[in-house]
């Protein structure tokens, strides 16, 4: 963590999703790893007393069952496709990032809300759409740019100043972009998120619950045609892989959470549903870049 002025700008290198989450203090939230590699995950992060600012860096596919802190409102800033993604506290979103993703956020916390009358309800139907404006990639810039300045600065501006521009530039942007989706295909992803948010709470709610694909269908309330469609537009995959991508990360906590006197690899496996250990194993290491012991005794020689 690094401190260097009275705004605290801090900054925390991460390697694993777990370490990403705690990097990122006031959000609920539970990161899955989806792509194979060696985890990498970046945050900075700045808090104005009512307002923050984080900057997020991850090397590899994420999915992200999240909710933004409780009354809040946040503009969240995609550089990997220049696109704003507005959230409230109220709702639980499901995401899945792609490699090498970078996100910039502004949030602006209950007290700040209400303070100044930001009405959150008349944003309903813009939460989690994909909103373009021409100021999106300049502005991202520019905060990152800020945040590199304000940890170098010794003389840096006031918060309340800092703080209303802050919210003039995000209404300012809010108010010329557009959702990217004709009024057909806005109806269609609402229907796709509303499909895709039962099955991030469920998710959320039972981390470690294993499911089949059928079963899953039922927890989101759709044909499994339905549910396929839901899974393309949002996660790119298909539920089975989903399903799959998740048990392994269960084991992957598991495994991190204890000690070779503790468990085997043999028993996580099959507490994880996978009864081939060969085929877990191979599994498992195409994701992680290690094998199953070695996250094992690794967890053993550094404990948590």
């Amino acid at each position: 963590m690094t401190t260097c002025n009275a705004l605290q700008v801090q900054a925390f290198n991460t390697a694993d999703v777990v370490e990403q989450i705690r990097a990122t203090p006031g959000w609920v939230q539970h990161y899955q790893q989806m792509s194979p590699g060696h985890f990498a995950g970046r945050v900075r992060y700045l808090d104005l007393q009512g307002v923050e600012i984080y900057e997020e860096h991850m090397n590899t596919r994420v999915e992200q069952n999240f909710s933004a802190p409780q009354g809040s409102l946040a503009f969240c800033f995609d550089r990997s496709d220049n696109s704003l993604y507005v959230l409230n506290g109220e709702s639980r979103n499901i995401w899945i990032t792609p490699e090498n993703y970078q996100e910039i956020a502004v949030v602006f916390g209950p007290d700040f809300v209400q303070r100044h009358g930001l009405n959150v309800a008349m944003l309903e139907g813009l939460f989690m759409a994909p909103l373009n404006s021409g100021q999106n990639a300049l502005f991202s810039r520019w905060l990152s740019g800020t945040l590199t300045r304000l940890a170098q600065t010794l003389d840096p501006p006031s918060k309340e100043a800092l703080t209303q521009q802050l919210l003039e530039d995000c209404l300012y942007i809010l108010d010329n972009a557009c959702v990217c989706l004709d009024r057909g295909g806005l109806q269609r992803r609402t229907e796709e998120r509303s499909v895709m948010k039962r099955i991030g709470e469920w998710a959320a709610d039972s981390p470690e619950e294993t499911l089949n694909l059928l079963q899953l269908s039922q927890v989101a309330g759709v044909s499994l045609r339905q549910l396929q469609h839901a899974f393309k537009a949002y996660t790119g995959m298909t539920p089975t892989h989903w399903l799959r991508l998740r048990r392994l990360n269960s084991a992957h906590r598991e495994l991190l959470s204890r000690t070779p006197n503790e468990t085997t690899v043999a028993e996580v496996a099959m507490q994880c549903s996978f009864w081939h250990l060969g085929r877990f194993s191979s599994s498992y290491r195409a994701l992680f870049k290690e094998l199953p012991s070695e996250t094992l005794k690794r967890t053993s020689r550094h404990p948590s």
